[in-house]
């Protein structure tokens, strides 16, 4: 656990969803928590694989049903040019039993947007650890 504490590297996060509500009420969360820095906001997929090779967040939470481009298109583009991005499909759909399918593989984690922001946070700095330990083993 020690050695977790002295990594204080700033976890970089991109938060993708089509609602302005959402988007602004995430970068606010994630804002007010220590070592964690949202490095973009985007409205749809397309916007996010821009900010993706601009800002290189280690972590992006990233909306499932977008216009112009969705969270499923675009991961796989991501993936493609970020393969150590960690990203969470984040979603309002009530099935989202779609992880054992081909379509989940882009995905490093899911979760329903009702979840508690405290256990949100909690995934987004796992998934974060994940690119951490990724980035050093590489």
């Amino acid at each position: 656990m020690l050695m977790l504490s002295c990594k204080l590297s700033t976890l970089r996060v991109l938060v993708v969803d089509d609602h302005e509500l959402t988007r602004l009420t995430l970068q606010l969360v994630f804002s007010c928590q220590e070592n964690i820095q949202v490095v973009g906001l985007a409205s749809n997929g397309k916007e996010a694989i821009e900010m993706v090779k601009r800002s290189h967040p280690d972590v992006i939470v990233l909306d499932l049903q977008m216009p112009i481009m969705d969270g499923w298109s675009a991961s796989s583009h991501i993936k493609a040019i970020s393969p150590n991005t960690q990203i969470l499909a984040y979603s309002s759909v009530e099935d989202l039993n779609f992880q054992g399918t081909k379509a989940m593989s882009s995905f490093d984690g899911a979760c329903k947007k009702d979840i508690p922001t405290s256990e949100l946070i909690a995934l987004v700095r796992q998934l974060g650890q994940r690119t951490g330990n990724a980035s050093v083993a590489g």
